[in-house]
């Protein structure tokens, strides 16, 4: 508001004080008529709602829709905390000089046009908190009870408005610096959807507007459509976690009308987050809430909610598209680089990314812009990466991966089948969408693999060689963790991992799948039938899943051709020959590790994984270090007793005679 505003609101609430005051003293003087005429002329543009201009007493009652009597009695209740005078005015009225304070009661003596219905619950002045009861004398009728304007309101009448404090940690102002900009062309069709919906919605007898419920994964972007949409009604809007409504009804009506009150105040609509639920009674407290509400609301939710009434509005909300993606990315980076159109196609291929973490992207990758040993695609691949990392660490281990191709000692026919994969996922969007296989089929475009073999086999390692190859992130999730007793948990903590993976395409490394995985195929009881479901759900999400995902596991025999077969890739990891033992022992120890005299011959002959092998490895290590000498092979045969104690297994090969 203006210099200009702020004088005239203030004028005009003193002009309004008087007023009331001329109407106590003509009922103390029993005068027929005040001494001020009650109202002021005031203009109102009828098209665009309350006009900006208007003095917060005016607006107050036009947003509220208060008479001319519930006007002057929330007044005359300001006028006690900012007029002197009026104290002793009230006293007077009353003919009691211990009642210094406004009542119904003194109003409905003193004011003209004065009606009952407005000092109901539910009339405007005690629905929306505009007034407060002081209800310490719990045996006073209703008219003699202490009045007071609610402290929001007193600052809102003289042109400071603010979020009530009771609201505080619950409901919290979103930047409105959103723009069309940011804002892209499918999302801009779904505000239009709303728009027309709120068109239609003045146009019919409702009082209450229709519930918008934004379904699908991309928060950012239903935020922004939220955002797109208020602003286009000149509307700010706030957000609230469903899971700070309080959950007892008389609480979450008091929340409700608080709100509905500051709605108003603030000219603002409401975006309620919901946690990925199904629970029942959380949606029943939130959809409770939310009916009770009169200005927009927006309900943002994973999967739809079914709702007790028509008055509610569904849209499903998806990821930027791909050529809308490459604009944003085209409109964030700030690169002259004429690799720059290859560079974001890239990005786009393997990164689902909205426009928040796009934006995201770029700021991360100017702090890094400056690397001169780093190409443009090497410093935004970085960035984009680091963006989607923080929300995926409490799902999943990452594992950083460092194994090579020539590093990994395996059959040739298994390393061939790692390079195909490899490629697989390479050439995933140009066949799947350049080439068109993605329009004869729409399902099960994933590409999964199992990597089976006993421990220590090298199959951890294949998932980093194919992440080191690919440069892309790799999360290991074990998923004894992840399955639950609870029915459908396992499939939420699923969910959770494949909805925050979608947006990287990393690799997903299910380690221990023998805990879900089985010859489940007969159903005895409830548990195998929950089971089977659960290995439906997993491979079925494997299956549309964008990046590559892997199943692991030491019990192939275990685990039921009916699963298998919906798998694209399966790798033994068969346990090493003496041949493959020696290949890995001559490369277990780093180039600047300094060894005296290893026989690598005599040490393959140890029946043990490259797994092992490695422990046996590390162990030497330090032995020697402590002795601040070269690694030689009582070091190793030390350390081969020590792994061989671990795995419980008698040591017969000689070693390091």
């Amino acid at each position: 508001m203006s210099e200009t505003w702020f004088k005239t609101n203030q004028t005009h609430l003193v002009r309004s004080i008087n007023q009331v005051k001329a109407l106590l003293k003509s009922h103390i003087n029993r005068n027929c008529e005040p001494s001020l005429p009650l109202e002021d002329t005031i203009s109102i543009d009828g098209d665009d709602g309350v006009d900006v201009e208007l003095p917060a007493v005016e607006t107050l009652c036009l947003l509220f829709g208060l008479s001319a009597f519930e006007k002057q009695l929330i007044v005359l209740c300001a006028a006690q905390e900012l007029d002197s005078e009026i104290k002793t005015l009230l006293a007077e009225t009353h003919g009691n000089p211990n009642m210094a304070y406004p009542t119904f009661g003194l109003a409905l003596a003193c004011f003209p046009q004065a009606h009952w219905s407005a000092i109901v619950p539910t009339s405007p002045l005690r629905k929306f908190r505009l007034i407060e009861l002081n209800l310490l004398n719990a045996a006073a009728s209703i008219t003699n009870i202490p009045l007071r304007v609610s402290e929001r309101v007193l600052h809102y009448l003289t042109g400071i408005s603010y979020l009530d404090t009771k609201l505080e940690g619950i409901i919290k102002s979103v930047s409105n610096k959103n723009n069309n900009e940011s804002t892209v062309e499918s999302h801009l069709r779904i505000v239009d959807k709303i728009l027309f919906a709120w068109h239609n919605h003045n146009n019919c007898d409702k009082e209450q507007l229709p519930l918008i419920q934004l379904c699908g994964v991309d928060e950012a972007g239903k935020l922004s459509i939220a955002q797109t949409a208020l602003a286009a009604k000149h509307l700010n809007i706030w957000q609230l976690p469903a899971e700070l409504i309080p959950q007892k009804p008389r609480e979450t009506t008091a929340l409700a009308q608080l709100w509905n009150r500051e709605a108003a105040l603030l000219n603002a609509g409401l975006f309620i987050t919901t946690e990925d639920t199904t629970e029942t009674q959380t949606q029943k407290n939130t959809l409770r809430f939310i009916d009770q509400l009169l200005n927009p609301v927006f309900l943002s939710t994973t999967q739809r909610w079914q709702t007790p009434n028509n008055n509610t509005i569904t849209l499903q909300v998806n990821k930027p598209l791909k050529h809308e993606q490459r604009q944003l990315w085209q409109t964030n980076i700030k690169n002259p680089d004429p690799h720059l159109p290859q560079v974001i196609s890239a990005l786009v291929n393997q990164f689902n990314f909205n426009a928040s973490a796009i934006k995201a992207t770029t700021n991360e990758a100017v702090l890094h812009g400056n690397d001169a040993n780093l190409s443009t695609q090497e410093v935004l691949w970085e960035a984009a990466c680091a963006v989607s990392r923080p929300k995926f660490l409490q799902l999943a281990q990452q594992i950083t991966p460092k194994a090579t191709l020539d590093n990994l000692v395996l059959p040739e026919r298994e390393k061939q089948l790692l390079k195909e994969i490899i490629i697989h996922v390479a050439q995933r969007h140009k066949v799947y969408e350049e080439w068109g296989f993605e329009d004869k089929n729409s399902r099960g475009l994933g590409i999964s693999a199992l990597f089976a073999g006993s421990s220590g086999t090298g199959k951890t390692m294949a998932a980093e060689v194919i992440a080191h190859e690919l440069h892309l992130e790799l999360y290991r999730i074990d998923l004894s963790a992840v399955v639950s007793k609870y029915i459908g948990e396992t499939e939420k903590n699923l969910a959770k991992l494949f909805d925050t993976a979608e947006d990287t395409g990393a690799i997903l490394f299910f380690d221990e799948a023998d805990a879900l995985f089985g010859k489940r195929t007969d159903i005895k009881d409830s548990h195998d039938r929950h089971a089977n479901i659960e290995i439906n759900y997993l491979l079925q999400r494997m299956e549309n899943y964008r990046g590559l995902a892997i199943l692991a596991t030491n019990m192939k025999d275990t685990l039921d051709t009916a699963f298998t077969r919906r798998l694209k890739f399966i790798i033994n990891f068969p346990f090493p020959d003496e041949k493959s033992r020696h290949e890995i022992w001559k490369n277990i120890y780093p180039k600047k590790t300094p060894t005296d005299n290893i026989d690598f011959t005599q040490l393959a002959k140890l029946n043990i994984t490259g797994g092992n092998i490695k422990n046996i490895a590390l162990y030497s290590a330090f032995i020697a270090a402590n002795q601040n000498i070269p690694i030689n092979m009582q070091h190793i045969k030390r350390a081969t007793q020590i792994e061989y104690t671990k795995i419980e297994k008698p040591l017969t090969t000689t070693v390091g005679n």
